[in-house]
């Protein structure tokens, strides 16, 4: 259609030690599905709080189909037409889905509500998204994924101009997805504009037709997303090649010398999995590969005293040992990084510089007290090291992105310096400058002779990362793979059970 509906020219926005944008255009034409894509801290959210009236631009002129909009509040953006649907549903599970539809904007009948109009009127509405559910039932009924479409369904609603959609699909299945980008092609066929915002790159190129790149708060470009290939798009985001990492891991997983056995599982179960035989060596990458709901992070917790050994045996460099409690593997040189940072590793009231010491207080017991100043250097150090965009140590966690809050995570745990660092799923969620970064320093660690367990879902990023593999099928433990055999199709042969 060429016709712009969104143009924003020359945003800047600051935050207190940080320039959050930095003269950034942006444009959204009238049925287009525009990718924003970039690394956390890259702007984006920034950049859409500003377009929704969350944020208040510090330069810059917005344009809505041609005349000047400033709106103060993301109230006044959707009466503009604008309107957003964040990754985490914010409406009201406690609440019908008709209240969630109508609610701030009743109809009302003498004076009361008439719920039996909102009722039709919500069922009319969700028939547009293929949904046929019971509106009178509480929201909290539905899977996520018909929460999200409902989100959406208010979001059209409202607004039948922009759509914003901050990373829609984080909890979805694949199926789910798919929906979704009917329903997508769908308001994009009827001349909607729509901002779709993700760190799948199989979605980006299965559904938009535009990609604009942030990095570091700047413009790098707006592209037709058919111009731009994978790589490209990659090292226009991390702004360098990724084909850097592909060659340091390749000589890295080519490497054969015996390692020296730090840890080993001999016949081991715990509630959850059972028969498990690992030997974790000094200086390389055991990666955990399977489905979801295979065992791997089940394996992960028996390793750290998550969940306790119920059958069989652990050695620590050769000794028997028995651990009851995390603290216990925390001790014998044990760090894990949970799948779950939100509820199971950032504790985000606390700051960054308290998030990072707690590991290392718990493990010298609380009669050797860390000092405020050895605090500041141990937090000031990993800050450095692993390049956490902060403005300061005292910052709450809370308030960093995805990325930033995961190297937190990961800092606590090498400021343990441990023999094994257990990783699940460290890159979920995050841009893929940050799954660069993280990438190269698993590699890093083992490089100087940390062991490190390694779970993902995305297979390339295993191929990567590890020079010795175990897949897990159904709860068991049914094939390891070394070196040169970690391909794709013998992991994927093993978990479809086509290997005895």
């Amino acid at each position: 259609m060429n016709q712009k509906f969104i143009e924003m020219q020359h945003i800047s926005k600051s935050f207190p030690g940080v320039k959050a944008l930095s003269d950034v255009p942006f444009t959204l034409d009238k049925g287009e599905i525009h990718a924003l894509l970039g690394e956390n801290g890259a702007g984006k959210s920034t950049l859409i709080k500003v377009l929704t009236g969350v944020e208040h631009r510090d330069e810059g002129v917005i344009l809505l189909e041609g005349k000047p909009i400033n709106a103060r509040t993301p109230q006044e953006a959707q009466r503009l037409g604008i309107s957003t649907v964040y990754q985490e549903v914010n409406l009201c599970p406690n609440l019908s889905v008709t209240e969630n539809i109508f609610i701030g904007r009743e109809h009302k009948r003498r004076g009361f509500i008439d719920w039996n109009y909102a009722n039709e009127a919500s069922e009319k509405l969700l028939k547009m998204f293929n949904l046929d559910i019971d509106v009178t039932q509480t929201l909290s009924r539905y899977s996520v994924a018909i929460q999200q479409m409902v989100a959406i369904a208010r979001a059209v609603d409202i607004s039948a101009k922009v759509l914003i959609l901050d990373e829609p699909t984080s909890s979805l299945s694949a199926v789910e997805v798919q929906e979704l980008f009917k329903i997508m092609r769908m308001l994009k066929d009827r001349g909607m504009g729509i901002i779709f915002v993700t760190h799948f790159l199989d979605q980006v190129y299965g559904i938009s037709d535009t990609i604009t790149i942030l990095r570091n708060g700047e413009y790098v470009g707006t592209y037709p997303t058919s111009d731009l290939t994978r790589i490209q798009l990659v090292g226009k985001m991390i702004g360098k090649e990724y084909s850097e990492i592909d060659e340091k891991a390749s000589e890295f997983q080519q490497q054969k010398k015996d390692k020296e056995v730090i840890m080993e599982l001999k016949n081991a179960s715990s509630a959850h999995i059972k028969g498990i035989d690992l030997s974790l060596r000094k200086g390389e990458v055991m990666g955990f590969g399977g489905l979801l709901g295979s065992g791997r992070s089940e394996t992960a917790r028996m390793l750290f005293a998550a969940d306790p050994l119920l059958e069989g045996t652990l050695e620590i460099g050769g000794n028997t040992v028995q651990m009851k409690y995390t603290l216990d593997a925390i001790r014998n040189g044990i760090a894990f990084c949970p799948e779950d940072r939100k509820s199971d590793g950032i504790i985000g009231e606390l700051s960054i510089r308290e998030n990072i010491i707690l590991a290392l207080q718990a493990k010298r017991g609380v009669f050797k007290t860390i000092s405020n100043a050895e605090a500041e250097s141990i937090a000031q150090e990993y800050i450095e090291k692993l390049q956490i965009k902060t403005p300061g140590t005292d910052q709450l966690i809370k308030n960093l992105s995805g990325g930033n809050q995961q190297k937190v995570i990961l800092a606590r745990w090498l400021a343990t310096d441990p023999n094994l660092l257990i990783l699940d799923e460290p890159t979920r969620g995050i841009d893929v400058g940050t799954k660069a970064e993280i990438q190269r320093m698993v590699i890093s660690l083992a490089d100087g002779g940390m062991a490190l367990v390694f779970i993902s879902s995305e297979i390339d990023e295993m191929l990567r990362c590890c020079n010795r593999m175990t897949i897990m099928r159904d709860k068991e433990q049914v094939g390891e793979l070394v070196g040169s055999e970690i391909t794709e199709a013998a992991i994927m042969e093993y978990i479809a059970g086509g290997v005895q």
